[in-house]
């Protein structure tokens, strides 16, 4: 799944301070996110990350994690590469 720095994620499970709403700070194995309400910084694993994030904004835009998915695709994978004509 494509996240990019400063992507805002929705979790499933809130922030005990209330809040559910996370700043990407650090992408790699690990991402390393920040809580808009409190401003507390958390590492989390990418696999867990990517199961528990139910929406995503980027650039005022926002995103299912599967329509996230089908966008950012490689074309061999969903069948839309075009094949040159045998000559």
């Amino acid at each position: 799944m494509d996240i990019r720095l400063g992507d805002v994620l929705r979790m499933k499970k809130g922030h005990p301070c209330g809040g559910n709403e996370w700043e990407v700070q650090r992408v790699g194995m690990d991402f390393r996110l920040l809580c808009k309400k409190c401003g507390r910084m958390i590492m989390i694993p990418r696999k867990t990350a990517e199961k528990n994030l139910r929406l995503l904004t980027r650039d005022g835009v926002t995103y299912k994690p599967f329509e996230l998915a089908k966008k950012t695709a490689p074309a061999e994978m969903t069948g839309e590469a075009e094949t040159a004509p045998e000559e």
